[in-house]
Formats: C-alpha cells, structure tokens, sequence
C-alpha cells in the first residue's frame, strides 16, 4: 500500500493535520495570485471609476474575467475582497491618529480628519466598495442624496460602517465610563452617522470653496461635542428668525 501517494491524491482523507506540501503550496499560491488581483482591481478602479465592469477590471489586470469570477465568484464579491483592504487600512490610520491624542475631543477630530483623509485618497476606491453591486448605485444614496442609515446600506458592504462605529464606540466607552446615561451607547453610531453624511457630501462636492479635511473635522468634532451653537453667528441667525407660519393668515371680508 503507497499510503504517501493516497495522501497527496486525497489529503483530506486523512485529516486536517496530513495536509500535504503540495496542497500548502498550492493554497500558498491561491492566496498570494488573490492579493495581486485585488491589488490590480484597486488600481483600475481609482484609474477608471466606480463604474468599471469587470470586463474592465480584467483586461487591467491582463487576464480574463473568468479568473476574477473563479476567486471571487461576482462583482460584489470583489468588492467585498477590495473592501476588506480599504477598512483594515483606514482602521489602522484612524487608530493610529487617534493614539496621540490626550483628550476625547482631540482624539474624535484626529479620527475624523484620517477617514476624510483616507476617503479623499482615492473616492473611486470608496465609492466602488460601498456602492451596491447589482445596479451600480451608491448604497447611501437615498432622497435628496442623503445617505441612508447604516442598518440599511444595500451595497456588497452593508456593514462597512459598522466597522468605524466599533472602532469609535471602543474609546468613547472607555472615556464615558459607567457614569453614562444608559442611551451613550447610541452615541457612536448616530456620530457616525453624521460623519458619514457629511464626509460622502463633502466627497461630492466639487466647488471651489471645500474646506480642507481639517477644517471639515474641527467643524464635525464641534457638531458633536458642543453643537450648532458651537457657530455662534449661525445659531443666532436661525435662532432670531421668526417661524414662518404653515397655513397663511387670512383676512376676514365682510
């Protein structure tokens, strides 16, 4: 009986732990050709928009489409493979910008200011893994360009956010601490919330006159910590304008 020649036509007959080298190398290989066409797909993807189709990603990538679906079985499993690259990055920038900080307004704004960074290296990247896969849409887009709540994103990441809230809700529950009313917990994804409302809107916005990331994030940070009243001038203009009645006034003729 040639128990090494069964082993390595049928591996997995013999268990987990009697995986050949072969197969090793062969998995190796698997992982390593899977990388260098996310890496491919990305760069098209910046180069080309969010709206490149795979015939597109492939012929960048100089090989065929068939070899995308084989790895990653469809579009959106692409993106969702694209997208695992863009959020380990950015948890690593937005962490890393918030360790210096030594308070939780500072360490709020750093991290606001590296995911507006990080969104404005590349908004084809980000608009490609968050869009949704079927129509090509972006998942946020709802009435009057608004993006819609997190719990509700339609795209190939549906829980691309819920990635940042757990990385915000982790500190701000350390600096919270148990004397928080119990709703503080809802505190981290409505933030977010803003944060991305804003940040896609300012993406978008191809004036002359955007602001700077920073400025973006001071103001964002200011939103949240201290409120609109944090603009004085703003508050007090909308604060000193009279309601404008709903149903206008008539005058009785007689």
């Amino acid at each position: 009986m040639n128990l090494a020649r069964t082993e390595v036509e049928a591996p997995e007959a013999a268990g987990p732990l009697a995986v050949d080298g072969r197969s090793a190398r062969w998995a190796s290989h698997r992982q390593q050709r899977r990388g260098e066409l996310i890496k491919a797909a990305r760069k098209a993807v910046h180069r080309l928009g969010p709206e490149a189709s795979m015939d597109d990603l492939a012929a960048a990538a100089a090989t065929s489409k068939s070899v995308f679906y084989r790895y990653f079985g469809d579009k959106a499993g692409l993106q969702y493979a694209v997208g695992e690259v863009v959020i380990a990055s950015m948890q690593e920038a937005v962490l890393s910008a918030a360790e210096g900080a030594t308070t939780p307004r500072q360490g709020l704004k750093n991290m606001v200011t590296a995911y507006l960074t990080m969104a404005a290296t590349s908004p084809n990247v980000y608009a490609f893994v968050t869009q949704n896969s079927l129509d090509g849409t972006m998942s946020n887009s709802g009435s009057m360009g608004l993006p819609a709540d997190l719990s509700h994103a339609s795209g190939a990441l549906g829980s691309f956010f819920h990635h940042i809230v757990a990385m915000v809700a982790a500190p701000m529950e350390g600096q919270l601490g148990g004397s928080a009313a119990p709703t503080a917990r809802y505190w981290p994804t409505a933030a977010i919330g803003l944060v991305r409302t804003v940040g896609e809107l300012w993406l978008a916005d191809s004036s002359q006159n955007r602001p700077e990331a920073e400025t973006l994030a001071e103001d964002i940070t200011s939103w949240l910590f201290e409120g609109i009243h944090s603009h004085g001038a703003l508050s007090a203009t909308i604060l000193s304008t009279p309601a404008t009645p709903s149903v206008p006034e008539r005058t009785a003729h007689r």
